[in-house]
């Protein structure tokens, strides 16, 4: 078996031969072993002279062994693509890795997941939402799987770890043995321990701009479905939703405020066909997941999803304007710091003092003086609006 693996493992370690030359040479001579046994003018007659020398030339043995000393440690593992424990989800994308590093239990990556994306920038209520879903999802026996990258991802995952018997997969941009980023370091063990870290990327590969969007296909073909929690347009979370469509995974999205930027991809989806979702139901319901009795689905986002719900109304009873013109100078820093805590969403007073870390008193006066200076309303039930 050691001796199998480490032809796979001189197969996908060879530079200049990238992922879909080493798909096509086992597809044309089968496993790696036979590959490299099929001598030079059989291998330049499929595939050509240039990738014959690079096939050919001396193997890397130090990172392959390497590898498999690292494979032989506890809870770490490689699947290959021909291994019968490959997960099923990777093998309907178009590309899938030729090898799979995993830290943790490898049979999540058969269980049922969803994968939960967002923004790295996320805001306050976004985080909320990304936690309490997971956490809901999670508990009704989900995996669920993001990318350990700042914000949502993040979220995600501890909403999962946050229920008792959560289960959780990240999938990452770098080698499987480095996390990125470096404040994450704690989660990641946790992750480890009670789920799984997967990359396909060698061990000590480095965190590489190109990396990160090619990983969001293994999120999407790993999961049933994809909930995006907020995302700007352009997002890499968008191309996590569109492979997920392009695979016949179903597409999920919290709606959030008209004046928020991290809406706006949330809201494209909505309108190209993602569903609408307000609660953890509303994601078992569509995936028609049967749920132990007794789990809770009933999660909602942290703020409404109406933004004219509880807006202010003018003497004729109609909604105040939703497009009202912000104000164009900055706000000191303590009001600034009081406006990002607050979001794009209505929030009540308790919610916004505990992100703010700010005294009711001190609160309120700046509440004030926002609202005085056109950045804020305050709405029925005492909540507050940013506009």
């Amino acid at each position: 078996m050691e001796d199998d693996l480490a032809a796979w493992l001189r197969l996908t370690l060879l530079p200049g031969i990238g992922p879909e030359r080493q798909r096509s040479l086992l597809a044309a001579f089968g496993l790696p072993g036979q590959v490299f046994a099929a001598g030079r003018s059989a291998i330049t007659a499929v595939a050509g002279a240039d990738t014959a020398d690079l096939l050919f030339a001396a193997p890397d043995e130090a990172r392959i062994a390497a590898a498999l000393a690292w494979a032989a440690e506890p809870d770490n593992h490689i699947l290959t693509l021909g291994d019968a424990a490959y997960p099923r989800g990777l093998l309907e994308i178009p590309d899938p890795p030729v090898l799979l590093y995993v830290k943790g239990d490898p049979a999540l990556l058969a269980g049922t997941a969803l994968a939960i994306v967002g923004a790295r920038s996320a805001t306050p209520g976004g985080v909320a939402n990304a936690q309490a879903f997971a956490e809901h999802l999670a508990g009704a026996g989900l995996t669920i799987v993001s990318g350990l990258a700042l914000g949502i991802d993040a979220a995600a995952h501890r909403g999962a770890l946050d229920h008792a018997d959560g289960k959780t997969v990240a999938v990452i941009g770098t080698g499987a043995d480095r996390v990125y980023p470096a404040r994450h370091q704690a989660l990641a063990r946790e992750i480890a321990r009670r789920g799984a870290i997967v990359s396909e990327l060698p061990l000590g590969t480095p965190a590489l701009p190109h990396n990160f969007p090619r990983r969001n296909r293994l999120i999407a073909g790993l999961a049933r479905g994809v909930l995006v929690v907020e995302a700007a347009i352009g997002s890499g979370s968008l191309i996590t939703a569109r492979l997920a469509s392009e695979c016949g995974r179903e597409v999920f999205a919290i709606p959030g405020s008209i004046h928020s930027p991290l809406a706006r991809g949330c809201h494209r989806l909505i309108r190209d066909g993602a569903k609408l979702v307000e609660t953890a139901a509303d994601v078992l319901d569509e995936l028609a997941w049967g749920r132990p009795a007794g789990a809770p689905t009933n999660a909602r986002p942290a703020a409404t999803a109406n933004p004219t719900r509880g807006r202010k109304r003018g003497a004729a009873g109609d909604p105040a304007p939703l497009f009202a013109p912000p104000p164009t100078a900055e706000a000191p820093p303590e009001q600034a710091a009081v406006l990002a805590a607050l979001g794009h969403d209505p929030l009540d007073i308790d919610t916004l003092a505990a992100r703010s870390g700010l005294t009711l008193d001190a609160l309120y006066a700046i509440l004030l003086a926002l609202e005085l200076d056109g950045r804020i309303s305050r709405l029925p039930g005492g909540r507050f609006q940013r506009h």
